[in-house]
């Protein structure tokens, strides 16, 4: 039994399931948004949150723990200067997970995590408007 054990493991190595989750963070940091497996972008909102808390948290302490973990000082500098102050009266949840539907090679599921508040907000798959199909008749007018 898996008690008190928390996380997923991805099947990974512990060393490269770090390196992944470093990159990801890396990677939402910096771009506000990216597009991710499901099992990835639930682990990913965790460790997100954390790095918005130290972010929040603004000491030196909390910036070297930050920089220990992502790979890009530039990504740290904006975590501190632009991404907590705007999280600064939001008590948690500085992320949210969109799902996508299935990837196209391998039917694996995708998502897409954001950071909350970041301006634009995109529709979910489910309230996004399709374009109505023509019907038959339609068609053979439209070709007449």
């Amino acid at each position: 039994m898996r008690h008190l054990k928390s996380g997923k493991k991805l099947g990974r190595s512990s060393a490269h399931r770090r390196a992944l989750y470093r990159n990801l963070v890396t990677q939402l940091l910096q771009r506000d948004r990216i597009r991710t497996t499901d099992a990835k972008a639930k682990e990913l909102r965790r460790i997100a949150d954390r790095m918005v808390t130290l972010g929040k948290i603004g000491t030196l302490a909390a910036r070297r723990r930050a920089a220990a973990f992502m790979q890009d000082p530039a990504v740290v500098q904006r975590l501190f200067d632009e991404v907590a102050p705007r999280f600064a009266d939001r008590p948690g949840g500085y992320t949210r997970v969109i799902k996508l539907g299935r990837r196209v090679g391998d039917a694996a599921p995708i998502s897409l995590i954001e950071l909350t508040g970041t301006g634009e907000e995109m529709p979910t798959p489910s309230t996004a408007k399709r374009p109505r199909r023509r019907t038959r008749a339609e068609e053979t007018a439209v070709r007449v």
